[in-house]
């Protein structure tokens, strides 16, 4: 396995930093002020707390210890060898058009689920300012049952108040070039002990997470897994790679226009 690349090490060094920060900031002992989730986790887009730069800063963020350790892990792991082949400037705009991509194919997802509902409840005149009035009130009339399921209304309501964090859907599109790049390289999934060839892991992986985003809808086993965030940062990055491998863009070519 290569040495950690400068990028990839920077990478890890902010995404340490920000949770180490974020905890302090829920205890109240960094900028109390400041809501630094409510701030910097990406919210749904009608959300009032949503914020443009939320679809860059949530990439930063993550749930806990655990979920950077994964994260990080990967980033190292499959992001050296990128940044080794494309330097700096190419890997850094790959990896965070993954990131954005995977944050806009969860909007997009996301937005289904609320307004699959809400036109629903429409035929008895709820509107949007009232989905937002029962969010911040935790409770909705018990009548709006008579058009949609209470999952169906309980799913609208998490997905509209829900916020995402972590690395994932950019480091999908890294596992994706990764792959591209060394398609016979052994990789393992957790409950698979055998190594399985990176052509055939990949596509495996990015195909279980669509399942489960369409099984589980944006939560799985109680993981609160964006499922089709990850299948977004995986498509984009196999488009980008498409791209490149068209246009042949190399790693000089590519310094130059930057």
């Amino acid at each position: 396995m290569d040495r950690i690349s400068k990028t990839v090490l920077h990478l890890i060094i902010i995404n340490t930093i920000v949770l180490i920060l974020t905890a302090l900031n829920e205890k109240g002992l960094f900028l109390p002020q400041i809501n630094i989730v409510g701030s910097f986790a990406l919210h749904y887009f009608e959300n009032p707390n949503f914020h443009w730069w939320q679809y860059i800063s949530y990439m930063f963020m993550h749930a806990d210890f655990t979920h950077l350790l994964f994260n990080m892990y990967a980033l190292w792991a499959f992001g050296t060898p990128l940044e080794n082949i494309w330097g700096r400037n190419k890997f850094l705009f790959f990896y965070f058009s993954c990131g954005v991509g995977a944050a806009l194919l969860h909007t997009g997802v996301n937005y289904y689920y609320v307004h699959h509902t809400l036109d629903a409840l429409g035929s008895m005149g709820v509107t949007m300012e009232d989905l937002i009035n029962t969010i911040n009130t935790n409770s909705y009339p018990r009548v709006w049952t008579e058009v949609a399921s209470v999952d169906a209304i309980n799913n609208m309501g998490s997905t509209f108040a829900s916020t995402t964090v972590g690395a994932s859907g950019a480091i999908y599109g890294i596992l994706v070039a990764f792959g591209m790049f060394f398609p016979d390289a052994k990789l393992m999934l957790f409950f698979i002990p055998y190594p399985i060839a990176a052509r055939y892991f990949i596509p495996l992986l990015v195909a279980l997470d669509l399942i489960m985003g369409f099984v589980g809808g944006i939560t799985i086993f109680g993981g609160n897994i964006a499922h089709f965030a990850h299948v977004g940062g995986a498509l984009i990055g196999f488009l980008i790679m498409l791209y490149w491998k068209k246009h042949n863009f190399d790693k000089n070519r590519w310094d130059r226009r930057l």
